[in-house]
């Protein structure tokens, strides 16, 4: 298992300058690059096997031809990785280098692949001594974003852990046994609705949602590896970059970082039951995998993404948008010869496929970025009169603007303050829209924002709500029955000042107005409150359930029981 990550020393890994990360991106076709590890023989003295697999150079190998064996076969790659070469030499190698394409907006994608025991995990993960390409990606990935990171680029990192277990799309963040769906969207990106994802701010954050996610993975023992992993597990790293200069500009990237399950002989593992049920998923999606870089390949019309959900997931990297690495991983004994010569031969022809990476590139309106500033200032503001609200002075009585729970609020319940700030709201957004086009431009910021302002408003005109509830049961009752006497739902207009006025009690002394009180605090009149106690009571004997709702912790529940009592027992009387 992991049993952590060790904090990775970035000073011998390389560091994208400013320059690099802001250059303008290459959407320029790019191959698959593929680079082959052999794992080191198993055995010491008399036990260990001769090889069947040997280096030629640092990109070439070469394998023994079982039907003659005074040949070779030969291949080559764009990096071969001998048995003594460490986990450091193969992400500075071959991973490294791919990383800053997620900067620049573009995906990018790293697979694991081979037979059972070939070192797949152990590529990916590594050990606490030596960690592999998934800890060393993150950590680099983080630095490359603090370093490129400024007051006008600004970015963000998350992070999602799924698993493929028997044709299942399972969280490893949220365990669960629901099948989540995989599904594409109208620029053709993947992705899988309901994932966890969590946001990352530095390595030790990664490791806190990593490490328990990966004890959470499906492995299990089979006569050829004590720790086979049953499953294919695929983290997803996204970066978002914001740059705040014109032309003000969001980019999006997604690393895909894979670990593969291998490849089964079942006459050899021993697989009985579940055991043979996951080893047959497993060859089943891997041999998908095989026919659809076959049909990339030969550019055939119908590529077969959708036969598994690895290759559906897998999507965007074999013949999408990313840049993608497979690092094939292959055993030198003899006895795995069958398993090592079909992964080369695999990683053969996926090295002919071509992605096409492309950067994705949001471009944000000017307009949108002023109105959301305009929002927020218009929220600060209804806040801090609503707190003012709640301050009167000691020869006035307790009051508060009444709001009607229609989210249309009329005017003439508002301060003029307040009524002031919300008409220049209005005349903004109507300035804003555009001559040609009705939609306010708030429809084209990110979803998540918009959620966010919505939330803040919903939140203030709650907050306003609950605080003039009180004052509902002030309104004078020929006043209220004016009000709902007319048609529909049109209010009767009464001039503010002189409302407010009388709700108050006047100064005697002239130019007390002017003058500084000596102390604040919450007053009621007797009379208002006598007044409350009449209507709150009218309210419990002849109000409706709706009616009953409005007041104060009184739910529909609640509402039914007094309706109900009441029929029983008649009306209540004052006390």
């Amino acid at each position: 298992g992991v049993s952590g990550l060790p904090a990775i020393s970035m000073k011998s890994c390389q560091r994208l300058s400013r320059y690099e990360a802001q250059r303008t991106p290459s959407n320029a076709p790019a191959r698959v690059r593929v680079c082959v590890r052999l794992r080191p023989s198993v055995g010491t003295g008399e036990g260990k096997e001769a090889p069947c697999v040997r280096g030629v150079d640092s990109c070439s190998l070469e394998i023994l031809n079982v039907r003659n064996n005074m040949e070779t076969m030969k291949y080559k790659f764009d990096a071969y990785y001998s048995a003594t070469a460490t986990q450091y030499d193969v992400y500075m190698g071959s991973v490294q280098p791919i990383l800053h394409h997620l900067l620049e907006g573009q995906n990018a994608s790293i697979l694991a692949y081979g037979p059972t025991g070939a070192g797949k995990t152990y590529t990916m993960l590594g050990s606490p001594e030596q960690p592999g390409v998934i800890p060393r990606a993150v950590q680099n990935l983080l630095q490359m974003t603090r370093d490129a990171s400024g007051d006008q680029r600004k970015y963000s990192v998350s992070m999602s852990y799924l698993e493929i277990y028997q044709e299942k799309v399972l969280d490893l963040l949220e365990p669960s046994l629901r099948d989540l769906p995989i599904r594409e969207d109208q620029n053709h990106h993947i992705l899988v609705p309901g994932l966890t994802e969590r946001e990352i701010t530095s390595f030790s954050d990664f490791e806190k949602h990593f490490l328990p996610a990966s004890s959470n993975r499906t492995v299990a023992s089979t006569q050829l590896n004590n720790r086979s992993s049953r499953s294919h597990a695929v983290l997803l790293v996204y970066v978002s970059q914001t740059r705040g200069w014109p032309p003000y500009a969001q980019r999006a990237a997604k690393l895909c970082l894979i670990d593969l399950a291998g490849s089964e002989d079942n006459r050899r593992t021993g697989n009985r039951g579940v055991r043979l049920k996951e080893s047959g998923a497993i060859n089943t999606s891997l041999f998908v995998l095989s026919k659809v870089v076959d049909a990339l390949n030969k550019g055939l019309p119908r590529v077969p993404y959708r036969d598994s959900k690895l290759t559906r997931l897998l999507q965007d990297s074999l013949g999408g948008s990313a840049h993608s690495l497979i690092i094939a991983n292959i055993a030198p004994e003899r006895k795995y010869y069958f398993e090592t010569l079909t992964s080369l031969n695999f990683a053969a022809k996926s090295k002919q496929v071509v992605n096409k990476p492309f950067t994705q590139e949001t471009l944000l309106d000017v307009a949108v970025l002023l109105w959301c500033s305009q929002i927020l200032s218009c929220h600060s503001t209804l806040k801090a009169l609503s707190s003012s609200l709640w301050l009167v002075r000691k020869d006035r009585p307790y009051f508060l603007v009444s709001f009607p729970t229609s989210s249309l609020l009329p005017m003439e319940n508002l301060e003029p303050a307040l009524a002031e700030k919300l008409l220049h709201l209005e005349a903004l957004e109507t300035q804003q829209a555009g001559a040609e086009s009705c939609a306010l431009p708030l429809l084209n910021t990110p979803r998540s924002e918009r959620l966010e302002f919505r939330r803040l408003l919903e939140e203030t005109r709650r907050e306003l709500q609950v605080k003039t509830l009180f004052f509902m049961s002030h309104r004078d009752p020929s006043k209220t029955a004016m009000d709902e006497g007319q048609s529909g739902n049109r209010r009767v207009r009464h001039d503010t000042t002189s409302y407010y006025d009388s709700c108050y009690i006047q100064d005697s002394a002239p130019g007390s107005e002017n003058k500084v009180p000596s102390e604040w605090e919450m007053v009621l009149q007797p009379e208002l409150m006598a007044r409350t106690k009449e209507n709150i009571l009218a309210i419990l004997n002849t109000g409706s359930v709706k009616d009953l709702m409005a007041l104060h912790q009184i739910g529909k529940k609640k509402a039914n029981r007094i309706v109900a009592w009441r029929g029983e027992h008649g009306c209540l009387a004052s006390g």
